[in-house]
């Protein structure tokens, strides 16, 4: 998926705001899934919510306003009621990673208790890790 950095998206210098990448990565793991044919809106009214509950970033180099990144997103681990995903923000001009994270997301209930991965979303995630994507 690819972003362009708004001034919104930066500090006063015109650097990217930590926190962006947050807003970066979360949009492209919901696309990684819509691309796959699984909207995370219908899987929540079905009732699998995923939170975010763990995230390791490193923060290699920094990204401009107005320059176009790629966030990619690539499945590490599945467990019976987890994953695992590493997302990096790729700059396309030169190829350079400048943030990497590797993010852990549950699957739980609307009443906030866990739940195995529904048989299609461990499908589609068997299938990146296998195929590296």
């Amino acid at each position: 998926m690819d972003v362009r950095i708004y001034y919104e998206d930066t500090d006063a210098a015109g650097v990217v705001y930590h926190a962006s990448y947050l807003k970066f990565f979360e949009r492209a793991r919901t696309e990684y899934f819509r691309e796959r044919g699984l909207g995370v809106a219908e899987l929540a009214t079905a009732g699998f919510v995923f939170p975010v509950i763990r995230m390791e970033i490193d923060f290699k180099a920094s990204a401009l306003h107005d320059e176009l990144l790629s966030i990619i997103t690539r499945p590490e681990r599945i467990g019976g009621a987890s994953f695992v995903v590493r997302q990096q923000a790729v700059r396309p001009s030169d190829g350079r990673v400048l943030v990497e994270a590797q993010v852990t997301l549950a699957c739980i209930s609307p009443e906030r208790r866990a739940r195995r991965l529904p048989d299609e979303v461990k499908r589609v995630l068997e299938e990146g890790v296998t195929q590296g994507q």
